[in-house]
C-alpha cells in the first residue's frame, strides 16, 4: 500500500505536471489535476498523468445534470479515477456525475468525490454566504452526497469527524494539509498530515509542500515516511 497522499499538480503546463508526477510516483497514491490544467492545456492532461498513477480530476462540476453527466463521462474516458462535483448541485446532479464517470471509464474503477465546503472558507465566510458554520454545511452536504451514490467527499480536516458520523461509508479526501511550520497560503481550515489521518482522512491532498520543494521527490518521500 502506498502512502495515502494525492499530489496536487497545480502547474501551468502539461509537461511540468507529467514531470512532477514521474518524480514523486513511487511515494504517493495518486495525483490531482485541477482547474488550471483542465482549462489550460486541457483534459488530455488527465490521460497523460493517468498513465503514471490514479488521477483525481478536480473539475468541480456544478451545472444541470445533463451537462455534468457529459463532462464526467468525458473525464472518465480520459482515465480519471475520481471526478469532483459540488455537493451543492443536489442529488440528481451528483447521480448524473456518478453515472457519467462510470460510463466513461468502461468498467475501470471510477467514482465521484463530492465537494462540501472549500478549505479557503472560514466560519465568518460561510456565515455570511450561507448563514451556517462550516460543520453544519458539511454535515448536510456529506449526507446528501452519500445518498446520491458519491464514492467520497472532499472536506477540510476539521470536519472529518462530522463526515464519519453522518456518512460513514464514503471515503474522505482532505485538502488543506500543511506540515508543521508551513505557511497556510490561501487555505483557512488546515491541519498537519498526521493530525488529518488521526481525524479519519483516507487521502491527503498535498500541493505546494511537495511541488514547490527544491527536491519534490525527497519532499514526497519524507512525508510518506512520516506517515508510515
Amino acid at each position: 500500500m502506498k502512502p495515502p497522499i494525492i499530489v496536487a499538480l497545480d502547474t501551468t503546463t502539461a509537461e511540468e505536471a507529467v514531470r512532477l508526477a514521474r518524480l514523486v510516483a513511487d511515494h504517493v497514491a495518486g495525483f490531482k489535476v485541477g482547474l488550471g490544467l483542465l482549462h489550460g492545456p486541457g483534459p488530455g492532461v488527465v490521460g497523460a498523468v493517468a498513465r503514471i498513477g490514479p488521477v483525481f480530476a478536480d473539475a468541480k462540476l456544478h451545472d444541470i445534470p445533463s451537462q455534468v453527466e457529459r463532462a464526467a463521462r468525458r473525464l472518465g474516458e480520459y482515465g480519471a479515477r475520481w471526478v469532483s462535483a459540488h455537493a451543492a448541485g443536489g442529488t440528481e446532479m451528483l447521480e448524473a456525475a456518478a453515472a457519467g464517470v462510470s460510463a466513461g471509464a468502461r468498467g475501470a474503477p471510477a467514482g465521484v468525490l463530492a465537494i462540501t465546503v472549500l478549505t479557503s472558507l472560514d466560519e465568518p465566510a460561510t456565515a455570511a454566504a450561507f448563514g451556517r458554520s462550516p460543520g453544519e454545511l458539511v454535515a448536510r452536504l456529506a449526507r446528501l452526497a452519500a445518498q446520491a451514490g458519491a464514492e467520497g467527499v472532499v472536506c477540510s480536516p476539521r470536519e472529518l469527524g462530522v463526515v464519519a458520523e453522518v456518512a460513514p461509508g464514503v471515503i474522505r479526501v482532505t485538502p488543506g494539509i500543511r506540515p508543521d511550520g508551513e505557511a497556510s497560503d490561501d487555505q483557512r481550515r488546515v491541519a498537519s498530515p498526521r493530525e488529518a489521518l488521526e481525524r479519519g482522512a483516507d487521502y491527503l491532498v498535498v500541493g505546494r509542500p511537495i511541488t514547490a520543494a527544491g527536491d519534490p521527490a525527497a519532499a514526497a518521500r519524507s512525508l510518506a515516511e512520516a506517515l508510515s
